[in-house]
């Protein structure tokens, strides 16, 4: 990442690859919810946000301006009131729900900035949104989605906990943060550190998990999600409602954000050592990186030979003209999990040495290396 300004990135080609896996992996899950994406502008006009009563509710976090007309707009830090009226003119039965729609893009708040990506004025966010027709529809997606949630930061390979949280400026009835501990964060919890139990709580006077008894852990922790009920907390204002045999009714809504882009810094936070970071296969920039050590034919035959086999996205060849430790550095300092070094081993045993970023290695010949890494 190349940082322009206060709270403003730029994304490298490498940055942008590991965004953009994130991502992937968040739209996995929300389409296995059977949610269906959609594109909403950043740029409002402040007459909804002034329907919901939120326009002077982010204690002056929105950036708000005038345009050339005269009229108050600003960029939306979250898109709770443009989801409702982009659903109100289409949800008109309850037949149009159980619905659940989500967007990964762009949101825009005047944070103050600090530690990088952790708090910028700019930032990737996968925001989802339910419309249902009762609270125990709300209830059933709340929990599929709490489900989604674990299966994304699992799949990330990051260490987190469930926390009980405040709804704050979002309003509704419940909330749930999901809290990575790292040294730099701006939250602080208690969490339990036994495998899969998840516990944690802002609740520092607590000291032993409710569900299994260990003793917690106190931690510096960093936001990676937030999930609400919402009930009618924007329905009553937006008169978003559907059409029964005795009237109008309210439509019940929940809100689902995950910070995409402060993933990229909490994995870093989690995932380094002293040669740079170590990300995870999942969300790596590239599977494997390529090593020759010389120009030696044969080499250059199964170097081709591998790039034409998994592919520009997937693998990253050091064919410049930089030092051998500089190319091992770089693979190291970019993150990429495992390096294939292609030298005297290749050409006198027709191995190739997998180098891992633990420091252990593998040996395979070329039709092995193929089948384990495709």
């Amino acid at each position: 990442m190349d940082h322009v300004g206060g709270g403003i990135f730029s994304y490298s080609p490498t940055g942008k690859r590991v965004r953009d896996n994130i991502s992937e992996i968040v739209r996995e899950e929300m389409e296995a919810l059977d949610g269906q994406e959609v594109d909403l502008p950043s740029l409002q006009y402040a007459d909804l946000w002034r329907d919901s009563g939120r326009y002077d509710a982010f204690e002056g976090e929105m950036f708000t301006f005038e345009n050339r007309e005269g009229k108050d707009m600003c960029l939306a830090p979250t898109h709770e009131e443009p989801m409702a009226d982009l659903v109100r003119e289409r949800v008109r039965s309850q037949r149009n729900m159980p619905l659940v729609l989500y967007q990964i893009g762009e949101k825009f708040r005047d944070d103050h900035p600090r530690n990088g990506l952790l708090r910028a004025k700019q930032f990737t966010m996968k925001d989802a949104y339910s419309f249902t027709a009762s609270e125990e529809e709300l209830d059933e997606i709340y929990q599929q989605m709490r489900e989604a949630y674990i299966n994304i930061f699992d799949r990330v390979n990051i260490e987190y906990a469930i926390v009980p949280a405040d709804p704050g400026a979002m309003g509704g009835t419940h909330s749930e943060e999901f809290q990575a501990p790292a040294e730099v964060g701006s939250d602080e919890m208690n969490y339990c550190p036994k495998n899969n139990c998840l516990f944690g709580t802002k609740d520092l006077s607590i000291t032993e998990c409710p569900h299994c008894e260990e003793p917690l852990i106190n931690e510096n922790a960093i936001e990676l999600g937030h999930i609400f009920k919402l009930g009618t907390r924007y329905s009553d204002p937006l008169e978003l409602t559907y059409d029964t045999d005795e009237g109008e009714k309210q439509v019940i809504m929940g809100s689902y954000g995950i910070g995409v882009s402060r993933l990229i810094p909490a994995l870093i936070e989690q995932r380094n050592d002293e040669d740079g970071i170590i990300w995870p296969e999942s969300v790596a920039p590239f599977t494997i990186s390529v090593v020759p050590l010389n120009d030696d034919d044969e080499i250059e035959e199964i170097t081709e030979e591998i790039h034409d086999y998994f592919g520009s996205d997937d693998v990253l060849i050091f064919d410049n003209d930089v030092s051998i430790g500089e190319k091992f550095a770089e693979s190291d300092l970019i993150g990429i999990p495992a390096k294939a070094i292609l030298g005297n081993t290749f050409l006198e045993d027709g191995e190739i040495e997998v180098e891992f970023r633990d420091g252990s290695r593998e040996f395979h010949k070329p039709e092995e290396f193929f089948e384990v890494y495709a």
